[in-house]
């Protein structure tokens, strides 16, 4: 309980911005335009409140909950839901695949930098990026683009037997891939991610012996 007071400020504020942020794409249009006024300062009060939220966030409880494995979390969800949905209504603007796709690895480093700014332990940063990364190259967004969007054409209204647009697969597997090695590959890939996540500190931490540091020029009684 007392631990419930310590931290309700966070928690309060989080709900809140859920419930908000739950009310403004559920319930309100997804309108292109900004009808007024009030509706823009309304749309804006999840962001304000999540923020306030976040500032609130104790750091050490949160590594306590490790909470950083929410960070994979968001990515999928911006990954896997808001990518695809892009891409099915941008279907005439064939530019737009490349900058969202260089959009992507930025996120990740922009994640990236502001935990370990934040304080973030060099090995849950590697960990974090080396997931985030395999998420990204596994195919699971080629999937969600066949499978949340509903498609009139009856090419994409079923899973292809082969992937033929999935060039990042085409490239590793020397052909096209097929539905069932499609399926494999984001298996693997997703298992891969986990097992990032969640290996042994140690092994990661190993990682860092062996980027050579730079040697301070400064004497140790200077320092």
């Amino acid at each position: 309980m007392t631990t419930l007071r310590r931290h309700a400020p966070f928690l309060i504020l989080a709900s809140l911005a859920l419930v908000f942020a739950s009310v403004v794409w559920f319930v309100m249009p997804h309108d292109r335009e900004v009808k007024s006024l009030g509706v823009m300062l309304f749309k804006l009060v999840p962001f304000v409140l999540a923020t306030e939220a976040l500032a609130q966030l104790d750091p050490e409880w949160a590594q306590k909950l490790r909470l950083h494995l929410f960070a994979p979390l968001c990515f999928m969800l911006y990954f896997l839901y808001f990518v695809p949905k892009i891409f099915f209504h941008a279907e005439n603007h064939p530019e737009l695949y490349y900058y969202v796709l260089t959009l992507t690895p930025f996120l990740i480093l922009t994640f990236l930098f502001c935990f370990r700014i934040g304080g973030g332990a060099a090995q849950l940063v590697r960990r974090l990026g080396y997931a985030m990364l395999l998420i990204m190259l596994s195919g699971l967004e080629d999937l969600a683009y066949l499978t949340i969007n509903e498609h009139t054409d009856p090419q994409w209204q079923t899973i292809p037997e082969v992937w033929t647009w999935a060039s990042h697969m085409t490239v590793r597997l020397g052909h096209p891939a097929s539905k069932h090695e499609a399926f494999a590959m984001i298996i693997a890939h997703v298992v891969l991610a986990l097992f990032v996540l969640l290996a042994p500190t140690r092994w990661f931490s190993a990682l860092g012996r062996l980027v050579p540091r730079r040697r301070s020029a400064v004497s140790g009684t200077a320092a």
